[in-house]
């Protein structure tokens, strides 16, 4: 247990952390400022002081999660021909379904005023799943200047779909259901296979 007075270093990615681990074990009914904070190694009031409530301790973990994984979708047009186009829109795909990712969406869809933030958020331009879908497209246009994808597909569309398949696997994967990856790797496999070259 941190000490009362003592800092706690990076203490937002503590506790974000410590959620992620009480809902992989216990579901959203299982988190609670006295589950997060147990979890982080702290004293209960360390939440309450960087988080007005624990809807908004919330809504900032889905808020930060996007954010991460709309930062590394950012890098994906420069690996253009590089690894295979499947392999490379699985492994941002399944960034977004990383083992918290569905227990963390459960948790916002259940707390009303987790929802409302984080859209308030999004509209108000914070990252998320529509950055990903224009670094997806920027991708397959590079892509498809380097032939590895067919001329004719439209790559916006095809960015639309590997999203919106992903966002309706975070929606519906709810803790403790079978694992959504091969789903995915599957789906991206026929995507691409009907849009481009065999070899792509």
């Amino acid at each position: 247990m941190s000490p009362r007075g003592v800092p706690i270093t990076d203490v937002r990615e503590r506790l974000f952390a410590a959620a992620e681990r009480v809902l992989a074990r216990e579901g959203p009914g299982g988190l609670s400022n006295r589950s997060v904070t147990g979890e982080a190694g702290c004293a209960k009031g360390v939440l309450y002081s960087h988080f007005t409530d624990l809807d908004e301790f919330v809504a900032e973990l889905v808020l930060d999660r996007f954010r991460a994984v709309a930062q590394g979708a950012e890098g994906l047009p420069g690996r253009a021909g590089q690894g295979t186009v499947a392999g490379n829109l699985t492994g941002t795909a399944l960034a977004l379904l990383a083992s918290s990712g569905p227990a963390v969406a459960s948790l916002a869809l259940t707390r009303a005023g987790v929802s409302a933030r984080v859209r308030a958020a999004m509209e108000g331009g914070a990252p998320g799943m529509p950055e990903v879908e224009r670094s997806l497209a920027a991708y397959l246009e590079a892509e498809q200047r380097l032939g590895r994808l067919g001329r004719a597909a439209d790559c916006a569309a095809l960015a639309l779909l590997v999203v919106g398949t992903v966002h309706h696997l975070l929606m519906t994967a709810w803790t403790g259901s079978a694992d959504p990856a091969e789903r995915v790797r599957g789906f991206v496999a026929e995507l691409v296979r009907g849009a481009g070259p065999a070899d792509a």
